[in-house]
């Protein structure tokens, strides 16, 4: 897969894809390298492979984080944060690393999905349906970068077919013949794909029509929003995703009982999974590490009876919950549960040397409590009474905060490696959440509840009040829609894409991130264009910037 991978960077576009140096592409073609390799069945299944690995590029780099969770009402910097991007500094320009980090396997694997679809008609080896099913499956990834592109960077360059030449030129696509392209290779791939990913021995990351159909619902819950929208995309987002939620019992899928389980090592292919990039040890074809497992462990080795330890993580610190988020967005936290099962609140000491002593008797033993952060408010008095640092959501500071466990890894190899665990990017109880969403934008606030109070009963499981969690039509705004999708996918490399959807990007951080809110600006609801993909162009008219930058 990886031989192939780089393959099909020596014949793409240097207009579109550079090295991650930010230098040039420098041709050295050979036979072996050209566009007939996706006519023999090794080529075209090749090319298959290296399309999926592409979103190990992006699912679990620090590239996709660093533009999806911090500076959001959800997530400010921590201890180890990137403060330009967190805070949308003066120093937050086209330059960066991270644009360029997404920008580039888009375009890479785009046109790998490009080769597969255009050779579907000539390639031998194949039967029909295998080749049919294949097509399908890269229109469906090749719909999910392009979604990732257009969403971060508006009008976007629109290849639809594979680059076998290099070019110094390039022009920018409306967002509605982007999103237009989105929709029908979704449509195209819900008609050719297996129908569910737990049915008839679907490999994990695999291409399904329920996760087309989740993605295609979603496409259309953007588009709505937007300049491109359609008079039907909010009626289309809602009847896709409730479609998907009535046939969950003929797909054997559901949401599972326990949101506790849903990130549970080891459960990534549950019936609530739709659709999960897998990762894998072996570096051949795991060249992006997962770095999730890092980017939200707080310092907690710098406190007493703490050293580093496989169960509480490699500490990176990138981001740490914001105030809103763990004290107001979270305020339930007796009937639901989804805080404590999101976030750790326990750290047992797991060394002896660092416990703390008063006249040389230690204040607590090995594997008793060292940090205990409640996440709801103490007195000063028990705060100083307590013998372990006792927490409360005013002392959190750059190191010490609670992590985010959902992308925790135990079973890596050594304490400061990656992890390999299969990121979950689709899930049904979000599907629940775009019907929602879709419903309340149609003055349907009655099915918008329903579907809402679906999630939240499962997240009163076991020791909440099902009853109590329930919420009424005339509860229902799109700021509290936004307020639900935090509870159940904080943290899940969605919501700076969730605020910028609904147009709430610049209000909500202005509101809840004390350290964004003085510098985020309306231009910033777009990321900028990568400066080396502005350079490349030397043919034409020069690649234009977003506004502003």
């Amino acid at each position: 897969m990886r031989s192939f991978l780089y393959r099909i960077l020596a014949i793409t576009s240097i207009a579109i894809v550079i090295s991650g140096c930010n230098k040039q592409l420098i041709e050295d073609p050979k036979s072996s390298l050209t566009p007939q390799y996706f006519n023999t069945a090794q080529g075209f299944q090749s090319g298959l492979d290296a399309a999926y690995a592409g979103n190990r590029n992006l699912w679990g780099s620090e590239n996709l984080m660093t533009m999806t969770v911090p500076g959001t009402d959800e997530f400010r910097s921590g201890g180890g944060g990137n403060s330009n991007f967190n805070v949308y500094s003066s120093s937050y320009d086209a330059s960066s690393g991270f644009l360029s980090g997404v920008w580039n396997p888009c375009y890479t694997f785009i046109n790998t999905c490009n080769g597969i679809i255009d050779n579907g008609l000539t390639v031998t080896g194949l039967d029909a349906n295998t080749v049919k099913q294949k097509v399908a499956e890269a229109k469906f990834l090749r719909a999910n970068y392009y979604f990732l592109l257009v969403r971060f960077f508006g009008p976007v360059t629109l290849n639809k077919n594979f680059i076998s030449e290099p070019s110094t030129s390039a022009t920018r696509a409306p967002i509605a013949e982007v999103y237009n392209f989105i929709v029908q290779d979704l449509k195209d791939a819900i008609a050719a794909l297996p129908p569910s990913p737990t049915l008839n021995g679907v490999l994990p990351g695999k291409a399904t029509a329920a996760a087309a159909s989740h993605l295609l619902a979603k496409v259309y819950l953007t588009r709505a929003y937007s300049s491109a929208k359609q008079a039907d995309d909010f009626q289309n987002a809602y009847n896709t995703a409730k479609a998907l939620i009535d046939n969950i019992g003929t797909l054997n899928l559901g949401l599972l009982p326990d949101f506790g389980s849903v990130f549970a090592e080891g459960n990534e292919a549950s019936r609530e999974v739709l659709w999960s990039v897998q990762h894998t040890s072996n570096l051949t074809y795991n060249a992006i590490s997962n770095e999730l497992n890092f980017h939200y462990v707080m310092g907690y080795e710098n406190y007493p009876g703490l050293v580093r330890s496989m169960a509480y993580g490699r500490p990176y610190g990138r981001v740490q919950l914001t105030s809103w988020l763990g004290t107001v967005c979270f305020a339930d936290k007796t009937n639901d549960t989804r805080y404590y099962k999101t976030f750790q609140s326990v750290w047992l000491s797991n060394s002896a040397d660092k416990i703390p002593k008063v006249n040389g008797v230690p204040k607590y033993a090995l594997g008793d409590t060292a940090i205990y952060m409640p996440g709801v408010d103490v007195t000063n008095a028990k705060v100083n009474a307590s013998r372990y640092l006792l927490v409360p959501p005013r002392n959190y500071t750059l190191q010490l905060y609670p992590t985010m466990t959902k992308y925790q890894d135990t079973k890596r190899a050594g304490i400061n490696d990656p992890s390999i665990r299969p990121i979950i990017v689709y899930r049904l109880a979000e599907t629940y959440l775009l019907a929602a969403e879709a419903a309340v934008n149609l003055n349907d606030n009655i099915n918008a509840a329903k579907y809402i109070n679906v999630v939240r009963a499962r997240a009163a499981y076991p020791s909440g009040d099902a009853a109590a969690m329930t919420i009424t039509a005339a509860q229902v705004t799109l700021d509290y829609i936004l307020d639900e999708r935090a509870r159940e996918l904080c943290g899940e490399q969605t919501r700076w894409l969730d605020l910028v959807r609904t147009n709430k990007l610049v209000e909500r951080v202005k509101l809840y991130n004390p350290d964004a809110g003085p510098n985020i600006q309306e231009k910033h609801t777009l990321r900028p264009i990568p400066q080396s993909q502005i350079d490349r162009i030397i043919t034409g008219d020069k690649y234009p910037q977003n506004k502003d930058f």
